[in-house]
């Protein structure tokens, strides 16, 4: 079964859905039905949001199990929010203390931990 489509192959305009059908008990239902907030979504971005899911939003189990870095997943994730019509960051008040964020810095100088984890430390990501 293929994915229903979300924009006219034509004119690009949206699409809407007007007719269900049950294939069981070949019923068939007309109206107007609403799409979803995923349905603008590429398959790429699906996958994205069902590995998301899969791995419990956790992105180093998401960095193994794609092979991606850091930077990369939440570059795609930010794309996903943006698709879906929202602002990445917007509402992010997360400030960790200048201690703290001198003592991560400090860390990473010191080659006591990758970039990739400062980053992660530095949004309070862990």
């Amino acid at each position: 079964m293929k994915a229903a489509l979300s924009k006219c192959p034509v004119c690009d305009g949206e699409l809407t859905v007007t007719r269900l059908h049950c294939d069981t008990c070949d019923t068939s239902i007309e109206g107007r039905f609403a799409n979803g907030a995923f349905a603008g979504l590429t398959p790429e971005q699906l996958d994205f949001i069902e590995t998301f899911v899969r791995c419990e939003g956790k992105m180093n189990r998401m960095e193994d199990e794609l092979a991606l870095s850091y930077p990369t997943l939440r570059n795609r994730l930010q794309e996903v929010i943006r698709a879906l019509g929202y602002e990445p960051g917007r509402e992010d008040t997360t400030e960790i203390p200048d201690e703290k964020r001198r003592a991560v810095l400090e860390d990473l100088d010191a080659g006591k931990i990758s970039a990739e984890d400062a980053m992660r430390q530095l949004h309070g990501e862990e």
